[in-house]
């Protein structure tokens, strides 16, 4: 067999696909691609399932109804995996999760109307955070029967727009699998997103002779002129290098830890790309690279010249509200080219698949290599060992510290745990200290913010990985927005732990008003009783109220077969967020001359109330 080359190797993980490696029996995603040719004559629902079994779908996640019985009817005789959800922003959600754990676009089902309106917000993440997708979306009849005024009847195309690449809709039913096939083509092409493909519900039992094969793949841009620039930054010796690395190199881990190795750079990743690089890795130095990530990454790039930075966006989360440094040189590298240069000042913009881009520099190592740089290893270890000296102080308070929760929920979870973070203020603590030694193990909603995703994430990705440890991390308020998943996760026995950071309020909004208000408004919670929760759910119950027996109890929880609810009781106490600090200075340097004196003037009044009004 003829040796497998780096291009080789980049070239199926562009497509999405799965490689067999020699010694291997099963069958590659990229043969059955070359395969799928849907031919014959069928019903559009018979079209349309035999075209997501050749784009090697593994579950369809939603909700059926009237629209669409005969296409989940069809699921069934068709042995497409399927898994009922009980809200379609879950469905979403739970498409996103996985996508993000597979690499490959997940699949949503939902009816018109408000199946389609509930499902925005989760198509709206997928779209911000650059996530494959394809939601196939019943619509009302068409044609010279049909009748006015049906049920659902709004205008789908324009909702899905904003919140989609591509809405394409489909007019008959002989033209079911190309237009799927186009919709994953999209998803995948480029910067990836969600796609959403409209089929008026009467196509469905419609009869037609159809003949689709497999499409090929889009094409990738490359500037020659551009990269070439690139690489003379990067063969110049003198420049210390950095690397950023994002959502975009997740494909490639291998190729950025060979790259970082030969250039002896510092590797930071931004949120969504945690895991590019293994974070025990000697040059990694964790996410972000400036006050708001990790102390290590911000202190290892101040020795840096020159930033690498690929498959990123520089968004406003990822960036603690734009607070990154300006650095003299800076690469920036995305499939996008809309993405270029938005944020941050570049020297050099390349239109480019990173992962291509990377393979011109690993084919002539001796033109960018860098001798072994050990004072920087070892400056990075001083790093992080003090920073882990900190960040294990546990605070003070009778409830438990979220972030000895934390760390003590990654001492005792596997090394390929998959874990779903919320939007709590504790996301960015586990985003600091939750270690991804793999890539496609450590995920959250990034751009969009969609409170309650962890929980329907989670369980899609449980779904198709039934031998991985799955774990979210969420608090009690974005637990409201999506609890009753967890009943999907009962129902299924799907052992997801859903773990709840409980302190009966919205504590990231608290930090946010307190400062700038003096007092909080529309934040306080209910109190819940979650061991009856989880009793009605069918899932098993644990609390975590102190730090004495944590361990202990989160082994249990972690040992148990099947799905647990436990909530942990936690008092934030006065621990630094570094990401909130970061984003405030840099909010507050933005501020107008008059708007710092408005702000000043309420905040001194305020301060003469020695009982402001809480909610």
């Amino acid at each position: 067999m003829n040796a497998i080359t780096r291009r080789d190797l980049l070239k199926v993980a562009s497509t999405g696909c799965l490689l067999t490696l020699p010694g291997q029996a099963t069958t590659s995603v990229l043969g059955a691609a070359r395969r799928g040719v849907v031919r014959g004559h069928m019903t559009g629902a018979q079209a349309l399932a035999e075209t997501l079994q050749q784009e090697g779908v593994e579950c369809v996640y939603g909700i059926p109804g009237a629209q669409e019985n005969e296409l989940w009817d069809t699921f069934k005789s068709r042995h497409i995996n399927y898994l009922l959800v009980s809200h379609e922003f879950s469905a979403a959600a739970m498409a996103d999760g996985y996508a993000r754990v597979t690499g490959k676009p997940g699949v949503l089902c939902v009816v018109p109307g408000p199946g389609v309106t509930n499902s925005l917000s989760g198509m709206g993440e997928a779209l911000l955070d650059s996530i494959p997708m394809v939601a196939i979306v019943g619509d009302v009849g068409n044609g010279a029967h049909e009748h006015a005024f049906q049920v659902h009847a709004l205008d789908h195309a324009t909702l899905l727009r904003p919140v989609t690449k591509q809405v394409i809709s489909v007019q008959t039913a002989a033209e079911i699998p190309h237009r799927v096939r186009e919709a994953f083509q999209l998803a995948r092409a480029g910067e990836p997103g969600p796609v959403a493909v409209i089929v008026p519900y009467n196509l469905f039992i419609e009869a037609a002779h159809v003949n689709s094969g497999p499409l090929e793949a889009a094409a990738s841009p490359w500037d020659d002129q551009e990269a070439r620039r690139a690489y003379a930054l990067l063969s110049d010796r003198r420049l210390r290098v950095g690397i950023y690395a994002g959502l975009g190199c997740m494909p490639y881990s291998p190729m950025v830890v060979h790259l970082a190795e030969l250039l002896q750079a510092p590797v930071a990743t931004s949120m969504a790309g945690k895991g590019v690089m293994p974070e025990d890795h000697p040059l990694a130095v964790g996410w972000g690279y400036g006050p708001q990530g990790t102390l290590t990454a911000e202190l290892a790039f101040r020795q840096v010249d020159l930033v690498l930075a690929m498959g990123v966006k520089f968004g406003e989360v990822s960036t603690g509200f734009y607070s990154l440094p300006q650095h003299r040189c800076l690469i920036h590298v995305d499939i996008n080219p809309n993405n270029l240069g938005r944020v941050m000042r570049t020297s050099v913009s390349v239109p480019a698949d990173s992962g291509m881009f990377m393979s011109h520099i690993l084919d002539d190592p001796d033109t960018f290599r860098r001798d072994p740089n050990g004072r920087l290893v070892e400056s990075i270890r001083q790093h992080r060992c003090e920073e882990a000296r900190v960040n294990g102080q546990p605070g003070r308070g009778m409830c438990v510290d979220p972030m000895a929760f934390l760390l003590a929920l990654r001492r005792n979870t596997s090394c390929d745990v998959l874990a779903f973070v919320d939007v709590t203020l504790s996301q960015y603590w586990a985003t600091e200290v939750f270690t991804a030694t793999q890539p496609r193990s450590f995920f959250n909603p990034t751009n969009n913010q969609n409170m309650g995703w962890s929980i329907p994430a989670a369980i899609g990705a449980q779904r198709v990985c039934p031998g991985r440890q799955t774990v979210t991390i969420t608090g009690d308020g974005c637990f409201l927005m999506s609890a009753m998943e967890i009943a999907t996760a009962g129902r299924e026995s799907l052992p997801v732990k859903f773990f709840v950071l409980d302190n009966r309020a919205y504590h990231y909004m608290q930090e946010l008003q307190r400062p700038a208000y003096l007092r909080t408004t529309a934040t306080m919670l209910a109190n819940l009783d979650y061991r009856a929760l989880a009793q009605g759910w069918n899932v098993a119950y644990q609390e975590i109220l102190g730090h004495g027996d944590m361990d202990t109890r989160i082994r249990g929880v972690l040992s148990y077969d099947g799905p647990v609810l436990t909530r942990v009781h936690v008092d934030y106490g006065r621990r630094r967020v570094r990401w909130l600090k970061a984003a405030r200075d840099r909010y507050t340097a933005g501020l107008t001359r008059d708007q710092r004196a408005r702000f000043l003037a309420r905040i001194g009044y305020r301060a003469l109330d020695p009982m402001p009004e809480n909610d």
